[in-house]
């Protein structure tokens, strides 16, 4: 049994989307982050810098913190969605190190300054804006070669969706991107990622563009 703590943010999805994929059995323990509950002592214990996800494997004595090492973890363990060797796995890996070091925080950058702060700083609502954009056509590039994002459906794929989940607080029209339009329908379509977006909330409408 592995105990998820987790929050409805785009990192916190990749994760219950995972555990569902993987159909690994799991324990759902919310982490209210709105109410700071990510700093208690308790949570630090499993997670030192203070960010959910999180998950604790009972069965194999591991904890980890940190979305990405998360993934790369329970595919190794269900022999899921990361090609064991070769450079099938290594381009699996590029492109969950793109969405870790780049689509992530960019965008999570943008959620700050656009959906949550609109108007204090244009310059950075310009920045954030245009990178957002820039980022959704790297991504709307590599998807015109590829039906998944690294080949088959991966872990790039469940790491780099929950962000592109939030087209709308980017101000980001996924019908300019036809190629991640089609992409992420797909996605969404998928009854593990479906159940997955619903943690730790119930009856969570994923968005859909126009």
């Amino acid at each position: 049994m592995i105990d998820l703590y987790t929050w409805t943010t785009p990192n916190g999805r990749k994760v219950s989307i995972m555990l569902e994929e993987c159909e690994l059995p799991y324990t759902v323990f919310p982490v209210d982050i709105l109410n700071s509950e990510q700093y208690r002592p308790n949570f630090l214990h499993i997670s030192p810098n203070g960010k959910i996800p999180a998950i604790v494997d009972r069965e194999a004595g591991v904890s980890l913190m940190e979305s990405g090492a998360i993934l790369l973890y329970l595919a190794d363990k269900a022999g899921r969605f990361l090609p064991g060797e070769g450079p099938e796995r290594l381009r699996v890996i590029e492109w969950l190190m793109w969405q870790m070091g780049g689509f992530g925080p960019m965008l999570g950058q943008a959620h700050h300054f656009l959906h949550f702060n609109p108007g204090k700083a244009a310059y950075a609502e310009d920045r954030y804006a245009r990178e957002a954009r820039r980022l959704y056509g790297v991504l709307d590039k590599q998807l015109s070669e590829h039906e998944f994002v690294a080949g088959d459906y991966s872990i790039a794929d469940i790491a780099i969706w929950p962000w592109a989940s939030r087209f709308e607080w980017q101000g980001v029209d996924l019908n300019a991107f036809a190629n991640v339009r089609r992409w992420y329908l797909d996605v969404a379509d998928r009854p593990a990622v479906r159940r997955g977006y619903d943690v730790p909330a119930v009856g969570a409408e994923i968005p859909t563009p126009d």
